[in-house]
């Protein structure tokens, strides 16, 4: 009998009347604050391009040298001929950044999540993850293989019982640092805390706070002053703060070799293009440099949570630059956004299954490269846009 695809027309038929429905946008212009869509201009703000490197003119010109001495792409997976010399430099670079031993390269922060969870855990091994995980981190864990547990967001006592009541020889604790669709942060030291406690190891997925957080933007665990021994997996993406490409971890000597030799998603891909790698680390020497980047994130954000709090919207805990504006039906999040696209201004609806039902949101992200008036004209379009609402 012929399969048919009527069920894939239900689905999305169904996925529409929910109000679920997902579509892209198509950017005609240069990643930044301002950028042009379908021929209109708009202002910024669901970029997670926090320290505005993305279009910075040194990144770009970086690329640019290396793309002429090493070409496009890289050929080959980094195990058989695609591991240059500058990516080389790029994970020692990214190694003393971070205070590790080593790091390695992957090509997206999703594929090292999954190598570095599957590379260490298996059947008869568990894994526990906070209900809020990035779905990467979520999906590492279930195609692990291990026993899948999740505990209750930041709750280290629900954690700690579940640590203890398992019997597993290899357990791993997983969260992000900060959380990407509440903004809040992980309570790492509580967390280093436990795990050492327990005797389990303890993996923190930095991807929004390295570059952001802590002196020269080393990161939430850095700013906790958290070092190798207390969180032995560190994973950071590129394609944020930094403004480029790929992911890697960090870690010990015996952690990055281990997942050469068994991280399926670093063995059997091909290697991130040489002259990304090379941007990398232009870019990595303006996270370092130019502190004045994360100084100013901090004034835009403070001006913000004033403004929305005269509004009377319900913004959602956070400190960082993750600001979401909790509306709570799916309906009224993708209404509003498409009010403040009339108005010129990019804001992102983010509904279920991203976040728990009932409990969708504008998810407004700050860049450097804002500036105070681009803050208050979108407090003016929110103000509009809530009341049409």
């Amino acid at each position: 009998m012929q399969q048919s695809f009527a069920d894939i027309n239900n689905q999305l038929v169904a996925i529409n009347e929910q109000g679920l429905y997902r579509s892209r946008r198509v950017i005609e212009s240069p990643q930044g604050v301002e950028v042009v869509v379908d021929g209109q201009k708009l202002i910024n703000f669901c970029s997670n391009d926090y320290l505005g490197l993305a279009n910075h003119p040194e990144v770009i010109e970086a690329y640019k040298k290396a793309s002429d001495q090493y070409g496009v792409g890289s050929g080959s997976a980094h195990l058989i001929c695609g591991h240059s010399q500058v990516h080389h430099q790029l994970e020692q670079e990214l190694a003393e950044f971070t205070g590790r031993d080593r790091v390695l390269l992957f090509s997206t922060g999703y594929m090292a999540n999954l190598g570095a969870i599957s590379a260490l855990l298996g059947r008869g091994d568990t894994v526990f993850e906070d209900r809020l995980n990035h779905a990467s981190l979520l999906d590492g864990g279930l195609l692990s293989g291990a026993q899948f547990k999740r505990y209750r967001h930041v709750d280290i006592e629900h954690l700690q019982a579940r640590l203890k009541s398992s019997q597993s020889k290899n357990k791993l604790v997983v969260s992000d640092g900060v959380f990407s669709m509440d903004g809040d942060l992980a309570p790492v030291k509580a967390l280093a805390k436990v795990t050492k406690e327990q005797g389990a190891w303890l993996m923190i997925d930095d991807a929004h706070g390295l570059g952001v957080i802590g002196d020269q933007g080393r990161g939430l665990v850095a700013q906790q002053q958290l070092e190798q021994n207390d969180v032995p997996i560190l994973v950071g993406t590129l394609g944020k703060a930094f403004g480029t490409f790929g992911a890697f971890v960090a870690g010990s000597e015996d952690l990055i070799e281990l997942l050469i030799q068994k991280a399926r998603s670093y063995i059997y891909t091909t290697a991130l293009p040489p002259a990304i790698a090379a941007a990398t680390r232009a870019s990595l020497k303006l996270v370092i440099a130019e502190q004045w980047r994360r100084d100013h994130l901090t004034d835009l954000v403070q001006q913000f949570q004033q403004g929305v709090s005269q509004l009377g919207l319900q913004l959602m805990p956070s400190l960082t630059a993750i600001q979401p504006i909790l509306i709570g039906e799916s309906e009224r999040a993708s209404e509003m956004s498409n009010n403040l696209l009339a108005q010129g201004f990019l804001v992102s609806a983010i509904r279920p299954p991203t976040v728990p039902n009932g409990s969708a949101r504008l998810r407004i992200t700050f860049s450097a490269e804002h500036t105070p008036e681009h803050v208050q004209r979108l407090l003016l379009a929110l103000d509009k846009s809530w009341l049409k609402t």
